[in-house]
């Protein structure tokens, strides 16, 4: 599998960062078999958090036989320097380590947000104590929402984060705020030299109101995979991102891997052709009639 470096922290990480949102679910033996399946396609870089279920135990049973052998990244979503501490604490107690790669204010995509978080007290100065703890390597940032990348681009030049976990797909750039906001984003990451990882890459959109769920994604995801190719195509066509996160079920995470096989001959027009013919593709980010929004996502459809 490609590998990209991972900003300044010069990891060499694949270009598939296995998202373990995909594990909050499942059994230790389904957990196991998906593992196996990534380790075994050469992912070596692993991303949950600690509100994701049982994802940091289905992964921490992993850790004595592969901990040298990854990248390991974690999340805090607790808003407070004490709580975010005492998370990520926990978070290495139920991944079995002593410490990890890379930890990460999760789900900031609003500017009050980032403004509690980096404020004094806040979650921003109980990453600063674990790294300064040694717990934790590298402190970064992670959001949803159609102004993530705004906020992102604001919380690097407040802080300097050594990675940013941010949307992006096909959909998203036909929004011409977003994509001039993406850029400007990548222009300080450049600058800084960080590391830039996307999510989001195969959102098709939210689930609608009168349709079963059939995977664990809160996003309706593609699930074709000349779909799936033609959006990690697109996604990893940005050079300046290491990677992209995996989708949040295990049965995506194949298809996944399956197209990145295939992304180096497929164009980048050639992609974006695929998907403009996607019926329904719209952004999980946006409110639409007939379609479910998240109750913890509704506050960022109102920005």
């Amino acid at each position: 599998m490609e590998q990209r470096r991972l900003g300044r922290l010069g990891h060499m990480s694949s270009v598939l960062i296995y998202g373990g949102a995909a594990l909050s679910e499942v059994t230790q033996e389904v957990a196991d078999r998906s593992i196996r399946l990534a380790l075994d396609s050469g992912i070596n870089h692993f991303d949950t958090a600690a509100d994701y279920g049982d994802s940091e135990l289905r992964l921490g049973t992993w850790m004595p036989r592969i901990r040298d052998r990854i990248f390991l990244a974690t999340k805090t979503g607790d808003p407070t320097a004490t709580e975010a501490y005492d998370s990520i604490r926990r978070s290495i107690e139920r991944l079995q380590v002593t410490r990890v790669d890379l930890v990460q204010l999760h789900s900031v995509g609003a500017f009050d947000d980032l403004d509690r978080r980096t404020a004094s007290g806040g979650a921003l100065e109980g990453a600063i104590r674990a790294r300064e703890e040694g717990l934790v390597a590298a402190i970064g940032i992670t959001g949803h929402g159609m102004r993530a990348p705004a906020v992102h681009l604001e919380a690097l030049r407040r802080f300097r984060f050594d990675t940013v976990l941010t949307p992006y797909n096909y959909r998203l750039t036909r929004y011409p705020e977003f994509l001039r906001d993406f850029d400007a984003l990548v222009e300080e990451v450049r600058a800084q030299d960080a590391g830039l990882m996307l999510i989001k890459a195969v959102a098709r959109n939210l689930w609608r109101a009168d349709e079963e769920r059939r995977y664990t994604t809160w996003y309706e995801p593609l699930d074709e995979q000349s779909t799936i190719d033609a959006a990690m195509a697109f996604a990893l066509g940005r050079r300046e991102a290491t990677g992209v996160c995996t989708a949040g079920d295990v049965r995506l995470v194949p298809m996944q891997i399956e197209a990145e096989e295939r992304i180096a001959s497929i164009p980048i027009d050639e992609a974006a052709a695929t998907l403009e013919r996607v019926p329904d593709l719209e952004p999980p980010f946006v409110r639409l009639e007939g379609r479910v929004v998240p109750e913890w996502l509704e506050p960022l459809l109102d920005r």
